[in-house]
């Protein structure tokens, strides 16, 4: 805790206010997008659906979140981050209102579509309000913890909602989430002397490196890659934890004990990798992670049951934390006047991947066995390997004087 108040009080006013409502935004939409596991078999019971029906649902979401990232972006560039970032944390609010006011199949689509399309700001934006404040290498450490920021929204606001739940009827307890959001994106707006607002500009520090006046368009590409190999990996691998637990023995807890234990770590490793990213390299860090992914993965297969538990949180570390190292290079690749569409790009791309890698895993799972298709996910993050050594030339480029 110490540590954090040191490094807090060494930002700058103006950076501590862009990284705190970076982070606060991160933890809100991550938490809003992962308490829907909560909500949806409630509404399956209230609503009669089938299993086809709650996952559109949660496609409808996903898909929303993804498609609209390169439109916020062009629209932040008009009018600016922070006023886009406000507006779209309102529109989820507004949709989970929606959602709470719902008497069918039908509005509840509407809702989350609503919600999805404000959820889209949060990532291309926020992310890049912090490149802008933290400029040269410290981009690199806070958008770790930017990263980071957004798995305490995933631990805490599914568990909050449960709770709201637990005292209310579900509608009332959904009406509440949207309030709250409405209260949030309220605090966004007010703040002032965020980058892209002209009266308070954010000054670079005198020791920050010089960023790249040119994007880089192959290094980017090979980065996109990547990450969505990567964040292919990371949806596909969970998705199908459970049952190669069940395979093991485990029972309903367990596996939700086991999917704790993976976030935890998880969360853990988007703070460490961050920083091995900016000791080692890009290069390095992302070999070491990947190459650690692939083989926890196939370390776990013939595990029993309590040491497979065991192994899941450094699963976490290395799964999740490529991510800070691939985040945190998207600014040194891209010109500064060009980073809020990258990073919308960028994140479209990982978050399209991800939605898409269950299902392809999933038609591969019905032809082959759990444990050879964990073989499979852990042989093709091997991938990114070629594709990270391709990258080299790109960075050298940067590191250049």
């Amino acid at each position: 805790m110490s540590l954090i108040t040191a490094t807090w009080g060494r930002f700058a006013a103006p950076e501590r206010r862009t990284i705190g409502v970076a982070c606060g935004a991160h933890v809100l939409h991550d938490g809003y997008t992962d308490l829907l596991y909560v909500l949806l078999p409630i509404w399956q019971a209230q609503f009669g659906l089938g299993y086809a029906e709650i996952g559109l649902l949660r496609a409808l979401f996903t898909g929303s979140m993804a498609g609209f990232q390169v439109p916020a972006a062009a629209l932040a560039e008009r009018i600016g981050g922070p006023l886009v970032l406000g507006l779209g944390t309102a529109l989820v609010g507004l949709g989970f209102l929606l959602a709470g006011m719902s008497g069918g199949f039908i509005m509840l689509t509407v809702a989350l579509v609503v919600a999805g399309i404000g959820a889209s700001v949060q990532h291309p934006i926020a992310a890049n309000l912090v490149a802008q404040a933290f400029s040269g290498r410290r981009s690199r450490g806070a958008l770790a913890g930017y990263n980071f920021s957004g798995d305490l929204g995933k631990m805490a606001f599914p568990l909050a909602t449960v709770g709201l739940v637990a005292v209310m009827p579900w509608r009332s307890a959904t009406m509440v989430l949207g309030l709250v959001a409405l209260a949030a994106a309220a605090a966004i707006l007010a703040v002032r002397g965020l980058p892209g607002r002209t009266e308070t500009p954010v000054a670079a520090s005198s020791d920050d490196d010089a960023t790249p006046t040119t994007p880089n368009g192959h290094g980017f590409s090979l980065l996109l890659g990547i990450a969505m190999i990567d964040s292919a990996t990371r949806m596909g691998f969970l998705t199908f934890l459970p049952f190669l637990l069940q395979m093991k023995g485990a029972d309903l807890p367990t596996i939700g004990l086991a999917l704790t234990l993976v976030f935890t770590g998880g969360a853990a490793g988007k703070l460490i990798c961050g920083w091995l990213g900016a000791r080692l390299g890009v290069v390095k860090a992302v070999f070491l992670t990947e190459a650690l992914t692939a083989a926890g993965i196939v370390a776990l297969l013939p595990l029993p049951l309590f040491a497979g538990l065991l192994v899941l949180p450094l699963i976490g570390v290395a799964l999740n934390g490529t991510s800070s190292v691939l985040y945190g290079t998207v600014p040194e690749l891209v010109a500064p006047e060009r980073r809020q569409r990258a990073f919308s790009i960028f994140y479209t791309g990982g978050i399209g991947a991800g939605a898409l890698s269950p299902v392809l895993y999933g038609l591969a799972g019905d032809m082959i066995d759990v444990p050879v298709m964990m073989m499979l996910i852990a042989a093709v993050v091997l991938v990114t390997l070629p594709l990270t050594w391709a990258l080299r030339p790109a960075l050298r480029q940067i590191a250049a004087p």
